[in-house]
This record gives C-alpha cells, sequence and structure tokens, in this order.
C-alpha cells in the first residue's frame, strides 16, 4: 500500500474546510453493541459535494444490482467530509461506513445521508452518501 503525502492530505484538507460550497454538518455513528442507543454525535465537519455518484462504466447489470440494491440510483452523491476538529485530537472523527451525516445547506433545513461507502487518499475522504428517502428533494 502507498504511504499517503501528509501535506497533500492537510492541503486537502484545508481545501474542503475552506470551500465556499461545503456545507456545515453533523456526523453520528451507531452503536454496534447497541441497536436501541442514541446514535452517538461525532461531531460537527464541512461535508463539500462532488456530483451524483455514476458507476463505473466497466460495471455490468449485476454489478450495479449488488451496489444500487432497490434504491434509487439519483439518491446517491460523491462527497469529501472533514472533521471540524484538529487531526489527532480526540474530537477529530473519520466519516465510516454507516455514519449518518447531517448536512446543513441553509435555512434551518436538516438533510440527512447515509455513508454507504468511503475512501481515504492524499485527495481526501471520498463518501459515496445516500440521500434519506423520507427527506423532501
Amino acid at each position: 500500500m502507498p504511504v499517503m503525502d501528509t501535506d497533500k492530505r492537510m492541503a486537502a484538507r484545508a481545501f474542503v474546510l475552506g470551500h465556499a460550497d461545503a456545507l456545515s454538518c453533523t456526523v453520528y455513528r451507531l452503536d454496534e453493541t447497541d441497536p436501541e442507543a442514541e446514535e452517538e454525535d461525532l461531531g460537527d465537519g464541512k461535508v463539500l459535494f462532488a456530483g451524483q455518484f455514476n458507476a463505473p462504466a466497466e460495471w455490468d447489470a449485476e454489478a450495479r444490482d449488488d451496489f444500487f440494491g432497490d434504491a434509487d440510483p439519483g439518491l446517491f452523491f460523491n462527497a469529501y467530509i472533514e472533521s471540524e476538529a484538529k487531526p489527532g485530537s480526540k474530537a477529530h472523527f473519520s466519516a465510516e461506513i454507516g455514519d449518518y451525516v447531517a448536512a446543513l445547506p441553509g435555512l434551518g433545513e436538516v438533510v440527512m445521508y447515509y455513508v454507504y461507502d468511503a475512501v481515504e487518499d492524499e485527495s481526501g475522504r471520498l463518501c459515496v452518501l445516500i440521500r434519506d428517502e423520507e427527506q423532501p428533494a
């Protein structure tokens, strides 16, 4: 596995945190040991949407069905998520598969997303988010 360039990763983090289009968000995680427990509030961050998720061209119909399941592909988005807390601090978090993201687009609106997939490299923490279908479009 290649070694990540820390300077490039920190520059990508700063880019997301300072981007004019990045939305404030709060990230929540379920308690895996107690499904009845309240989600843990991991903290505040910024989410920068990078467009609709499109299945790679090399995926066949079966691979697309496996990935999307019964969900509407139009609800899947690419987004970079960064914690506002300083890396290495107790308050810092990285969004993980299974987390929930409450994005705040403005005017008191909250839009919920589920972290379906995530990968981190020098360009940042890129997540595939599914918008909560119960939310108005």
